[in-house]
């Protein structure tokens, strides 16, 4: 039975509200013959049904952010798009992985703050309709981008799995299409450079390629005292090569091949914090001859304050810009994809589609987590990934009854290969080398009928159905001459003495199948008041899967991975889409969502593990308003609200000791879930002589509180609310055909965090953390030829 009733008594009041403002704005539009005009950049197309479509005649929650949109509010990557996205919290840094282009993507209070390839993410990312398997990659720059779509809520009936917090839909500009030709060339503070250039290239009447590439270079903003390496630099370059044929009116091919690298430092992390009673930091202590501490292992004896830099304690904090690592720091990434989409249109009626991509991922990281010179634990990670998908899709336009139906394959295989250093005491390796595998399946349905020229009524259905193997060798070897020895031939004991078991095997070397099925439906139901008002009610589920988890330094019950079960959504949605004069829209939401069997990530021991946490209900609210009064100003803004909490907990296995302080109860408010969230653009043409034009732009975005993991641990968190302040200033050429543009981010140079990891009540014994870089400049020029 769900329970949508504790929603409904609070979103009723903000649901009264909201339809009642907008049937002021609505009122007037009754008298009127024929639909307000709207100017141009209003008519705002989308997919989020699979079909193109006009935003406001779509029941669905729906942000749409043009290519030329991204670069007047100075959205340079996928992490700046919460700064326009209502309930969007969009971060990188891989806290577990040290990779700096670990997505960390939350909408609605629905993600995955765990990057490892044995989870999934929980908000779907497409790239030209192409599903992004990985949360590594899914921090990328935004170059040569026909737009962005954000869609909030469950996806599962067109989108399918891991879309249960909603899905980002990126699209690049196409060949032949008019996105003409572009050079972009900029520098910063920090010793910013960054570089773009696209062609569109006619070939033949029927033939058109397009080709970009785009580099981007930064200094990092946190230096390690140990050897002067800055970390959270950027050193990106990227490329696409697309090709568009249309051999007839009816028929047409496009085919893309793009490769993105990086090759940086490593996450800005600093020392937070630690716990000088905690088993491994006491002996790293001892290693490096703490005068006041005595080797009782276990646990270390303490005697007297420890105010050593020999000793593991809160005098290793070295501040905000300063990390105290010496572990080498890195973070590298190859990412390289092909895609062919082919479309058919058989007649006026039926279109057919394939939608063919085949990717590789290669990445890796290596960081000092307890960032202090002492060898407390430090990681490195390397994986390889290759992901096949096919989709096939047909779509139906009978006048009043339009529909698409469609099926879907997605193959994945990935290598991954993870080293932990442990002083527990004297230096010892866990050792992973893991084969996950996924194949999954699905078929779905989704149909619109027209009841009356202002009623209409939609459904869908997907049915899925994947399969997940693990097989690999986990085991650590104690004092060994190489980090990567040959795996030991007996499997250790389950129950063996904490911290870590040496010289065994944690698990067996047999392969481990999961199999899921899920069905999945969307309905929805609209009505359009009149040409300028429609208001929807609308109901979806989402499904993510379970999976296995692959870390371990103990050996688990029967030597067999620990597995988790997969999670659900289910949402209830009302809203409305308005344009109630020429050049205003006004779109609003109200929902409930119960999250099933949430996926959060605990520390059993010194082991980040996943567990399904409980039942969640989040209720919220989205306003969305975009308003060009005049041709010189444009507004736009939007409100985010969440209200979430725990119906219920579901305790860990008892097969191990969880650290009690990172596990989720009651009262905790799930991670990347800020009640209030608000953004405003300003901006204002002034023109000059000779068809100049001068434009200042400013931009506010204003998050609540957040948590950033499972036990709500307040030593990481953004315990205060943030305001950020963007600007720029614009000078542009007739015609906008040149483009100089002054930028300032963090204009009131505001320090706050936006991630990190604690385990101060584990056997490690400590937490880490990353701060916003502080306030900065830069200047481009761009010019379209």
């Amino acid at each position: 039975m769900r329970k949508f009733a504790k929603a409904y008594g609070r979103a009723s009041v903000i649901a009264l509200q909201a339809l009642v403002g907008a049937s002021v704005f609505g009122a007037p539009a009754l008298a009127q013959d024929q639909q307000a005009e709207v100017s141009e950049s209003e008519e705002l197309v989308v997919t989020a049904r699979r079909r193109a479509e006009s935003l406001q005649d779509t029941p669905v929650a729906v942000t749409v952010i043009s290519g030329a949109a991204l670069e007047d509010r100075g959205l340079v990557s996928t992490t700046d798009l919460d700064q326009a996205v209502p309930n969007l919290q969009f971060t990188t840094y891989g806290t577990l992985s040290g990779n700096n282009s670990a997505a960390q993507v939350f909408i609605r209070g629905i993600g995955q703050t765990d990057p490892t390839p044995a989870v999934d993410p929980g908000v779907g990312l497409y790239i030209d309709e192409v599903y992004i398997g990985r949360s590594v990659g899914g921090a990328m720059d935004f170059r040569d981008i026909a737009n962005v779509q954000v869609l909030r809520g469950p996806q599962g009936t067109l989108f399918g799995r891991n879309t249960i917090g909603g899905a980002v839909l990126v699209t690049t500009n196409a060949p032949g299409e008019g996105a003409g030709n572009t050079v972009r060339v900029g520098i910063g503070e920090d010793g910013l450079f960054e570089a773009f250039g696209a062609l569109d290239i006619p070939i033949a009447p029927t033939l058109d390629a397009r080709v970009s590439a785009g580099l981007r270079q930064r200094d990092g903003y946190v230096t390690r005292a140990f050897d002067g390496v800055d970390l959270g630099n950027e050193d990106t370059y990227s490329g696409q090569f697309a090709l568009r044929w249309a051999p007839t009116a009816d028929l047409t091919f496009t085919g893309r091949v793009d490769y993105a690298n990086e090759d940086e430092n490593g996450s800005p992390f600093v020392f937070r914090d630690m716990n000088p009673a905690a088993l491994f930091v006491g002996a790293a202590s001892i290693a490096a001859g703490c005068p006041n501490i005595l080797d009782g292992l276990p646990p270390p004896v303490l005697v007297g304050p420890l105010d050593d830099d020999r000793c593991g304690n809160s005098s290793q904090a070295l501040g905000s810009s300063t990390n105290g690592g010496t572990f080498p720091a890195f973070s590298t990434l190859e990412n390289f994809g092909f895609s062919l989409t082919a479309e058919w249109e058989l007649n006026d009626a039926v279109t057919l589609r394939s939608i063919t991509s085949n990717r590789h991922l290669e990445w890796a990281g290596s960081r000092d987590a307890d960032n202090t010179p002492l060898l407390i634990l430090h990681t490195n990670y390397a994986s390889e990934s290759e992901q096949f998908s096919q989709e096939l899709q047909a779509s139906v336009d009978l006048g009043r009854l339009r529909g698409v139906v469609g099926g879907y394959y997605f193959d994945e295989s990935t290598t991954d290969r993870v080293l932990v250093y442990l002083g527990n005491p004297g230096t010892s390796y866990d050792t992973q080398r893991v084969l996950l595998e996924t194949q999954a399946w699905a078929a779905f349905t989704e149909w619109t009928f027209d009841i009356t020229d202002a009623l209409s009524v939609s459904a869908g259905l997907r049915y899925t159905d994947e399969e997940k193997l693990l097989q690999g060798t986990m085991f650590n070897v104690a004092g060994a001459a190489t980090p990567e020895p040959a795996p030991p031939a007996g499997l250790c004991p389950f129950g063996g003495a904490p911290p870590t078991q040496t010289g065994c095997l944690f698990i067996t070397r047999d392969p481990f199948v999961q199999s899921f099925e899920s069905t999945t439906g969307s309905a929805s139901i609209q009505y359009r008041w009149n040409p300028n008002f429609m208001t929807y009610a609308s109901w979806s589920q989402g499904f993510k899967s379970g999976g296995f988890n692959q870390r371990y330094n103990n050996a688990p019950p029967g030597n067999a991975p620990i597995a988790f079960d997969a999670e659900t959504a289910e949402t209830i949605e009302l809203g409305f889409k308005s344009t109630p004069m020429p050049g205003l829209r006004i779109n609003a939401a109200i929902f409930s969502t119960e999250y099933d069997q949430i996926q959060m990530t605990y520390r059993l021991g010194v082991v980040p593990l996943l567990f399904n946490a409980g039942v969640a209900t989040i209720d919220g609210a989205e306003v969305e308003i975009a308003w060009r009064p005049t041709d010189r100003l444009s507004i736009d803004a939007s409100i985010g609200y969440l209200d979430d909490g725990f119906d219920s907990i579901t305790d860990p296995p008892p097969f191990g000791l969880v650290s009690p302080t990172s596990v989720a109860t009651l009262n905790s408010t799930l991670p990347f879930t800020p009640e209030w969230q608000m953004n405003l653009g300003v901006g204002y043409d002034f023109p000059l002589s000779n068809g100049l034009t001068l434009t200042p732009r400013i931009n506010v975005s204003y998050t609540d509180e957040q948590y950033f993991d499972a036990g709500n641990s307040p030593e990481i968190a953004q315990l205060d609310a943030v305001t950020i302040i963007n600007g720029s200033l614009v000078l542009a050429g007739a015609g906008e055909s040149w483009r100089l543009t002054l930028r300032g981010d963090n204009l009131t140079d505001e320090f706050y965090p936006v991630a990190g990891t604690s385990s101060l009540t584990t056997s490690s014994g400590y937490s880490e953390i990353i701060y916003a870089r502080e306030r900065s400049f830069s200047l481009s020029y761009s010019m379209d030829f």
